[in-house]
């Protein structure tokens, strides 16, 4: 391979993001499987943005959460055989699928944000304050430059 182009993913700050990302997310599954959850970290990310508004629309939730039409459209199958969510048409356009919580959705939602709220401090708890603060802002700037490019 020619010098200029051999790259060593472990200098790059995108790796160790992808890194963090992939072992942050066998955390949460795993803090899930000991507190009785059977949830998915994606199935909570459904579950945390129907919480704040409820009834989106299936389309929008595969936006918010990064997801395309299909794979999202597994997901809430699986959402709901396991009666966490229940999909319904719109009233004004049938072709629209609006996704809601479930009551047994609210209690999982209810069990798993204290565990969120214990696990991401437990992870940082090896920084400071003033860390946390200059990690966020240049993770802005590197998902600014990110958009900017995809323009």
């Amino acid at each position: 391979m020619n010098d200029t182009l051999a790259i060593d993913l472990n200098a790059h700050a995108l790796s160790w993001i992808g890194k963090i990302h992939y072992d942050f997310g066998f955390l949460v599954q795993k803090a899930f499987g000991e507190n009785g959850l059977d949830l998915s970290k994606e199935q909570w990310s459904v579950l945390k943005r129907l919480n704040v508004n409820d009834g989106q629309s299936q389309n929008d939730l595969a936006f918010i959460t990064h997801r395309d039409k299909t794979s999202m459209t597994r997901l809430v199958n699986t959402m709901e055989s396991k009666d966490l969510v229940v999909r319904k048409s719109d009233e004004n356009d049938r072709r629209v699928n609006r996704i809601f919580l479930t009551d047994y959705g609210k209690e999982v939602i209810e069990k798993v944000t204290p565990i969120m709220y214990d696990l991401i401090p437990a992870v940082q708890e090896s920084l400071t304050e003033e860390e946390i603060e200059n990690l966020i802002n240049t993770l802005k700037k590197v998902k600014a430059k990110i958009a900017e490019i995809a323009d």
